[in-house]
């Protein structure tokens, strides 16, 4: 079946061709390789990287440093109303920071990650983070990653991608990235953790996990990073000619 272009959606295509600033959106669970594979992606191409996940981490330290139970869903939509969160690209790399502090290592702490579902799932919380993500991002010239990017953030990005792996590569790469911290986790039961989030992720009523119907699929099992990247840029290019050359 051919689709033909109406004048307005060509002009637009053009106009983000000769503006060279795409916006690209990576969703994916977690351990699929979406955070490193989007970091370096941006870097390459010299766009913006966004972790939209980091939004509702920081959001989750805040809650439990504050001693609120994140079931505590009227609490934590105040505690979102009034928190400021920014990435800032800094020589050392990405920072996040919460409300000026630099909390980049502490909301990957396993104790923030076994928490984070009941507020990533409020739907008022992600429509406070949506809207800011969505400031950030509608310039273009970015690379946004996350669960529901290419399907609520932004459904009109110009390359979605939905990374995948097995279950099992995705629990290896997660212990590998504790031990790196200094934590040692027996790996049956990080799979099932990995194994609930995927649950709670895709079952979830705010902004589910799951591709958008004209995302392009990425399996990255047996796949490095280099060869992830390669592949996106790729897909890009094969859109926007102009963009990579």
């Amino acid at each position: 079946m051919i689709h033909r272009m109406t004048e307005d959606q060509l002009s637009h295509a053009q106009l983000k061709q000769s503006d060279r600033r795409p916006i690209i959106a990576i969703d994916g669970p977690a351990g699929s390789g979406k955070s490193t594979t989007a970091r370096m992606l941006a870097k390459r191409l010299g766009f913006t990287y966004l972790d939209t996940g980091a939004f509702y981490r920081a959001l989750t330290l805040k809650i439990l440093e504050a001693g609120i139970s994140p079931e505590d869903e009227a609490v934590v939509v105040q505690q979102a109303e009034s928190t400021t969160i920014s990435i800032k690209t800094l020589p050392e790399g990405d920072r996040v920071f919460l409300d000026g502090r630099d909390v980049t290592a502490q909301i990957r702490a396993p104790h923030v990650t076994n928490a984070i579902a009941p507020i990533s799932s409020n739907p008022r919380v992600r429509a406070i983070m949506v809207n800011r993500q969505r400031e950030i991002g509608r310039s273009g010239a970015v690379v946004m990653e996350g669960r529901d990017i290419g399907t609520v953030v932004f459904p009109n990005a110009d390359l979605k991608i939905f990374m995948s792996a097995s279950i099992d590569e995705r629990a290896k790469r997660r212990h590998l990235e504790l031990q790196k911290q200094g934590v040692e986790r027996d790996f049956a039961p990080l799979r099932a953790e990995i194994a609930e989030r995927d649950e709670k992720d895709t079952k979830r009523s705010a902004g589910p996990l799951r591709p958008a119907d004209d995302a392009v699929m990425l399996d990255t099992t047996d796949m490095s990073i280099e060869q992830q990247v390669d592949f996106i840029v790729c897909a890009l290019q094969k859109k926007f000619p102009m963009v990579v050359r």
